[in-house]
């Protein structure tokens, strides 16, 4: 996948004030102030409102009257009041004149300008408790998923003239050797120059089972030394180590909006003029029409409508679903690159997948070699060996292995790779062909091999233009694909697999599988076409692949999934989903949060809207009071939040 459709999320600088969503994080609050003097201004203000209410109720203080009883509820008013004043007067200069701090705002002065002292600060008093267990929860979210993936050390302990010292990881300079001992996370990305040692990887995959590396395998930032002291060859800097990459990555997650994000932000900006129009509607137009008209009466049913109708529950609690989501997926090593990838997998209706690397190890052994009498054969399989040394593919390393060290001796001219079909060069003046046997149709290289009948993967070979014979390469399934499959299939979801390996071996392993469709010896124009036909029933396609290449096919899909995103910075760079390990059962575990997480965000907007539809009536006919008006905003915007940070306790 080298290039993906706007996958690639922007930093988004999010103002406090962003229409009318504003930033609900106070992250800086809850980092340098105790729970306890957060709440400390609603502490003072409930303590003075129930002194007030007793000595108004209960001892009727007489002294408690006039001008010394409008004095107590400000002074109980103003802790929680004030700030929010604040606000209201700041979103002003902003240019939003209609946020959910001016109806507040409004709601309780003109609750204290007809007399309504005790419910002006109630109202205020419990509209703030709620900001605070709102910032709490958004705080607690984003820390969720910070603390997942934020591994790093700052300090690492790097050789220098044999002795250890301690350095910041930031100033290790690429080429240095760092000492990692026993438990100790590594700070940079790597190459073991130990004969072996063992590896927790779950910061970076979600998954605690240790992995054994042996002497120049790469290594990476995040990982913990589980045995005897290491030492690691630095290869990349700290700034563009996986780990910090795959951190930017998360924290820019939340730039990518979901459409119900998006919907409700244009709905809030819509919505809450309105209301505050509604309101003096409420106020004056019953003056037309009721014989005794109370503008008290009249203004009262329209303060506690403007209550109601702050729709705080869904600004915040929708964007903390998606959060919950993101942070979901990043504990169990998917990383989503936005909350619009959530919705889309929780309705994706076919998953559309590679096969090598994929569903399978990706992992080819040469199983024989079938080469004509007449030619040497260790001679031809030195120039085969030394051709595919200019190829990254998994067959290339199958080869090798098989062959041994390439012989650099060997000159090759004119070498060239033709995709979807093999590697040609030449040698000695002679034309040396290693790929499938169309490579040998698109040269005119004549052959009398039956290949429809052979399961294995065919490296065919021609030098001089004269078939030469071939090499059978197996892979096998991964351990978890059958798994995968199924789980796909209970979901509803279609499974496809689209392949440039011959058809024979791709119809092998889907049988194995049970994929429904299955198509090889695929071109990547091949590739596109099917999605297009899968497209054109107007279904929704997830492609999932090794992240490097199918660049066409992922730009047509609606979501590209990348398998092992441990193994490429271009995954990282260009999926829209990284799933970090190569477990393809992340796959429909992926698809699952996407769907808790849009049902949990739909339950909010239904309870939001319900209970305030019902109360808004109610408030507009007199008969609910500041008290339900509370409710209504506060209390469900405490439901949504709690119903919100659900997902991040559910196990996938």
């Amino acid at each position: 996948m080298e290039e993906c459709c706007n996958t690639k999320p922007k930093k988004e600088h999010q103002h406090h004030h962003e229409g009318h969503n504003h930033d609900h994080d106070h992250s800086h609050d809850t980092g340098d102030q105790s729970v306890f003097r957060m709440f400390l201004p609603a502490i003072i203000s409930f303590g003075l409102l129930l002194i007030g209410i007793a000595l108004d109720n209960f001892i009727k203080a007489e002294w408690l009257s006039g001008w010394i009883r409008l004095v107590w509820y400000l002074i109980a008013y103003i802790p929680v009041g004030l700030p929010v004043l604040k606000e209201a007067f700041e979103s002003i200069k902003n240019g939003d004149v209609f946020s959910e701090f001016f109806l507040m705002g409004i709601a309780t002065v003109g609750a204290f300008a007809i007399g309504e002292y005790p419910e002006g600060v109630a109202v205020m008093l419990f509209y703030s408790v709620g900001e605070v267990f709102q910032a709490m929860a958004v705080t607690r979210a984003k820390t969720n998923i910070k603390s997942l993936l934020d591994q790093r050390p700052d300090e690492v302990t790097v050789l220098k003239d044999g002795k250890p010292q301690i350095v910041k990881a930031e100033k290790v300079n690429i080429g240095d050797i760092i000492q990692l001992k026993s438990g100790e996370k590594l700070g940079l990305d790597g190459e073991l120059l130990s004969e072996t040692a063992s590896f927790n990887t779950s910061a970076l995959t979600g998954e605690s089972k240790p992995d054994t590396k042996t002497k120049g395998e790469a290594v990476l930032a995040g990982m913990i030394n589980l045995n005897t002291v290491s030492e690691v060859k630095v290869t990349t800097a700290y700034k563009d180590s996986k780990l910090s990459k795959i951190l930017e990555l998360v924290q820019n997650a939340t730039a990518q909006k979901a459409p119900t994000e998006l919907f409700i932000r244009k709905f809030a900006k819509i919505y809450t003029p309105i209301v505050v129009f509604l309101a003096i509607g409420i106020t004056f137009i019953p003056y037309l029409f009721v014989e005794e008209y109370q503008f008290r009466a009249w203004l009262y049913r329209a303060l506690v409508f403007l209550v109601i109708s702050c729709p705080c529950a869904l600004v915040i609690s929708i964007p903390l679903g998606y959060f919950g989501g993101i942070g979901a997926g990043s504990r169990n090593g998917i990383l989503f690159k936005g909350s619009n990838f959530l919705d889309i997998l929780a309705n994706v209706q076919n998953v559309v997948m590679d096969k090598t690397g994929t569903m399978t190890e990706g992992v080819f052994k040469v199983q024989e070699v079938n080469f004509n009498d007449e030619c040497n054969t260790d001679e031809i399989l030195k120039l085969v060996n030394a051709l595919e040394s200019k190829s990254s593919h998994p067959v290339a390393t199958a080869i090798h292995e098989y062959v041994g060290e390439v012989d650099h001796s060997i000159l090759l001219e004119n070498a060239e790779e033709i995709a979807g079909y093999g590697l040609k060069a030449v040698i000695n003046g002679k034309e040396l062909l290693v790929g499938n046997f169309k490579l040998m149709d698109k040269f005119s290289i004549r052959y009398d091999i039956q290949t429809e009948n052979i399961v294995y993967t065919l490296i065919a070979v021609a030098y001089d233009n004269k078939f030469v014979g071939y090499l059978t390469i197996a892979d096998s399934v991964k351990t978890d694909a059958q798994l995968t499959i199924n789980k796909l299939k209970s979901l509803g979801v279609k499974t496809t697999m689209l392949s440039g390996d011959k058809s024979s071996v791709v119809k092998h392993v889907a049988g194995i599988l049970g994929i429904q469709n299955a198509y090889g010896d695929l071109l990547p124009e091949d590739k596109v076409n099917k999605v297009k036909e899968i497209k054109a029933k107007n279904q929704t396609v997830a492609f999932v692949g090794d992240g490097v290449n199918d660049a066409p096919v992922v730009a047509l899909s609606d979501v590209g999934i990348a398998m092992g995103g441990l193994g490429s910075d271009a995954t990282i760079e260009t999926a829209d989903v990284v799933i970090q390990d190569d477990m393809p059962s992340k796959i429909p575990m992926a698809i699952n949060i996407g769907k808790q997480t849009k049902k949990i965000v739909w339950q909010n907007i239904i309870l939001a809207f319900s209970i305030k539809a019902v109360v808004l009536i109610l408030g507009a006919g007199g008969l609910a009071t500041m008290w339900e008006a509370v409710f209504a905003d506060v209390g469900v915007a405490l439901l949504a939040i709690l119903n919100a940070v659900r997902i991040q306790r559910i196990r996938f």
